[in-house]
């Protein structure tokens, strides 16, 4: 038989993830949202799991903290707020903006060199006072500026190309993939490139919980642990104002907390108990819910759970409905 009339090659279709948060509007759920979902217990074990945990997502932004250890093992001295930045997803308030403008200046760089998109503020609100006052889309304003402003500086220090400082080959991005590998426990699946240009690095869930856990349990001094730290103590700098990450890092005390595009989250607790899922469909209109219920199910009680899960649905002026987790 010639190539030609031979059988099509079929790939399986993989099982659907199970639905993690229901769209209920007047009292009919009118759309799911589907994902997995990852729970481990102090020691480490996965106390639950939903969906395929072991298969590879592209975490987004929440492999910041690990690009952020990455720069300090470089050698770059970075601490407090200047830290906190440098594995952020900023809002693009006015204090974000000023900082990442003075690291720049510190390290004797310029906006134009940071290879970052030009954007807008990532918070709806800003973002119209921003507008309001004649902004335009700015690679300072970018929610990653502060990660690519350390990059930056960390490769001016150690004499590494500053024009190639995104390309997977680039010796800074080689020692970030360490640094994600260590973490994780596992091997990086794939190398994609994230919204802002950065090399993206695939891990499994479990993988990526396991790496928020030894972040928190890291030795006092060592660049995962002046992460955390940092990340911990400045949340505002971490996302802003606006934000659940701000929030459960502000209201839990020793939590660590990231969110990533896409609809991806990871979170670790001071004593090792961690979660990490991704919503299937990218909504992050799912992110809130799904996270409550994963800090309930892991014994957080505290008011902010609350707050982070509500997520109400308006018709017209009324509310109608919620979002709401359904594990």
């Amino acid at each position: 038989m010639s190539a030609a009339l031979a059988d099509p090659v079929i790939s399986p279709v993989p099982a659907a993830a199970p639905v993690l948060a229901e769209v209920v509007r007047s009292g009919f759920v009118e759309g799911r949202h589907r994902g997995s979902l990852v729970l481990l217990a102090a020691d480490g074990s996965v106390e639950l799991a939903l969906g395929d945990v072991s298969a590879p997502v592209f975490p987004r932004s929440s492999n910041k903290p690990m690009q952020a250890a990455g720069i300090l093992r470089a050698g770059l001295e970075l601490s407090g707020e200047r830290l906190a930045l440098a594995a952020a997803s900023h809002s693009g308030e006015t204090f974000h903006r000023d900082l990442v403008q003075k690291m720049l200046t510190e390290h004797g760089l310029t906006a134009a060199q940071l290879q970052c998109p030009p954007d807008l503020p990532l918070d709806p609100v800003e973002a119209e006072t921003y507008l309001a006052a004649g902004g335009v889309r700015d690679r300072v304003t970018m929610n990653c500026s502060g990660k690519h402003t350390a990059m930056l500086a960390v490769c001016a220090q150690r004499g590494w190309p500053l024009d190639s400082y995104l390309d997977p080959g680039h010796p800074l991005q080689q020692l970030i993939r360490t640094v994600v590998e260590e973490a994780a426990g596992e091997q990086v699946a794939a190398v994609g490139t994230d919204g802002c240009g950065a090399p993206l690095m695939a891990i499994t869930l479990t993988g990526l919980a396991r790496a928020f856990r030894s972040f928190v349990l890291a030795e006092d001094g060592s660049a995962e642990r002046r992460v955390a730290d940092a990340m911990r103590t400045h949340p505002e700098y971490v996302a802003g104002t606006r934000r659940p990450d701000t929030w459960l890092m502000h209201e839990v005390p020793g939590a660590l907390s990231k969110m990533g595009a896409e609809a991806v989250q990871a979170v670790a607790l001071p004593d090792g108990r961690a979660l990490a899922f991704k919503i299937d469909d990218g909504a992050g209109r799912a992110l809130g819910p799904v996270l409550a219920r994963g800090l309930a199910l892991l014994g957080v009680q505290a008011p902010v759970v609350t707050r982070i899960g509500r997520a109400p649905l308006v018709g017209g002026a009324l509310e109608v409905g919620e979002i709401r987790a359904a594990f």
